[in-house]
């Protein structure tokens, strides 16, 4: 709990009622709360959205709170802590200025400053209150909220938040929990990541609020895809500037525990990659072959599995490119030949495609990709006859064609 002691009520050494032994050391004293803080401060920012924005830092048993001031007061997370409410008259507000409150995930340290603010007999009376939270928060949270009166808006994910006067995108993060949430907002490209990111640290996935690293892998992904300069936490100080670098950080290490792997192991980037790819986890393998080939822009191992899992990821284009980078070095590389075309065949660039196949299979013969993806152009492009007559291809299609009919046969069962 914070110390709520003033300096001039506390207690002084009395060696009469306590005496203390020469050798015995004295308990630290606890430090007092620093209070609300302006978050504008911390952040060096002057934008409008921080002008009186303050922040209150947790600790074990209370998450970060963040309030934002406008025409009314959003408070982000209310933590769990009853003394936060009190507390805001010294900021000149009064507590019915509260007119919606975020939560970013279902977890006590983070929400149950919800029923604390309930308890007050003017905000039971006026109903005035907005409580935001994702579809699959908590079930008995939402119902005792209902049931007093509050009935919650439940987000999941892609809505625009009006939150005291500011847009703030809902961004769906699950992983840590199946309902986390965070808030972006993209003027300042502030990121509320509650307990998704945080700053030198990582959350586990909590598999009884339906947890997951896969899914906190999709979360990341979707923050990655974000201008992230200034990162506000669910525990621990705001961070300014370096908001991506942290969320890089945090998607870096579910990566490592996927792969099983500690960070102080220093595994190769080509080795997480692969491992990434035999898991079918093909956007974090062309990750780590992007960080390999900052490292060794040469290595054509790493440009091979990065173009490789574009294509089967359907991003063709970008896949090209690397290919062709492999080929202004290595042009008559067989397997490389087969890529390109595969990539054109994703393409429907099926003319175009038959070269390549060509190419590759006069090199080697023997690779069955070539000639199943050269029997599948040649079939796009109403050469059937032609198709057929490549019995890798044939193999190929009449397997295919069986697992359909068997499926549509079970499904009419």
């Amino acid at each position: 709990m914070r110390d709520k002691t003033r300096d001039d009520e506390k207690l002084e050494y009395n060696p009469q009622v306590s005496p203390i032994l020469e050798d015995e050391e004295l308990p630290e004293e606890e430090p007092a709360h620093p209070g609300w803080l302006s978050t504008g401060e911390i952040l060096k920012a002057s934008h409008q959205v921080f002008e009186n924005g303050r922040f209150l830092i947790g600790y074990h048993h209370s998450s970060n709170v963040y309030l934002f001031a406008g025409d009314y007061l959003t408070l982000v997370d209310p933590g769990n802590d009853y003394t936060i409410f009190a507390e805001l008259e010294k900021l000149g507000y009064n507590i019915l200025d509260i007119k919606k409150i975020v939560l970013t995930h279902g977890h006590r340290d983070h929400c149950m400053g919800v029923f604390e603010f309930l308890r007050y007999p003017p905000v039971m009376e006026n109903k005035g209150i907005e409580i935001i939270m994702h579809a699959g928060g908590p079930e008995e949270f939402k119902t005792l909220v209902a049931e007093a009166g509050f009935p919650p808006t439940e987000v999941k994910g892609g809505e625009i938040l009006n939150l005291s006067g500011f847009e703030w995108e809902v961004i769906h993060t699950p992983g840590h929990t199946i309902d986390g949430i965070c808030l972006y907002h993209q003027p300042t490209g502030t990121l509320i990541s509650g307990d998704t990111v945080l700053p030198h640290a990582m959350e586990e996935a909590d598999r009884s609020a339906g947890g997951r690293l896969d899914h906190y892998l999709h979360g990341l992904k979707q923050l990655m895809k974000k201008e992230v300069i200034h990162l506000l936490p669910g525990h621990g100080v705001p961070v300014a500037v370096t908001g991506k670098f942290t969320v890089e950080e945090t998607y870096v290490g579910i990566m490592m525990k996927i792969l099983d792997v500690r960070l102080e192991d220093k595994t190769a980037w080509m080795d997480g990659a692969r491992q990434l790819a035999e898991k079918g986890l093909l956007e974090e393998a062309v990750y780590c072959c992007g960080k390999e080939l900052e490292i060794r822009p040469e290595n054509v191992s790493a440009m091979q599995l990065k173009a490789l899992a574009l294509n089967d990821m359907g991003r063709c284009e970008e896949a090209i490119e690397v290919l062709d980078e492999i080929l202004s070095q290595h042009p008559g590389n067989p397997y490389t030949l087969t890529a390109k075309g595969h990539a054109l065949l994703g393409l429907n660039r099926y003319a175009e495609s038959l070269p390549y196949f060509d190419d590759a299979l006069s090199k080697n013969p023997e690779i069955t990709e070539a000639q199943v993806f050269r029997g599948m152009a040649l079939f796009f492009m109403g050469r059937q006859d032609e198709a057929m007559e490549i019995e890798a291809f044939k193999t190929e299609f009449l397997s295919r064609f069986k697992d359909q009919v068997e499926k549509l046969q079970q499904h009419e069962k």
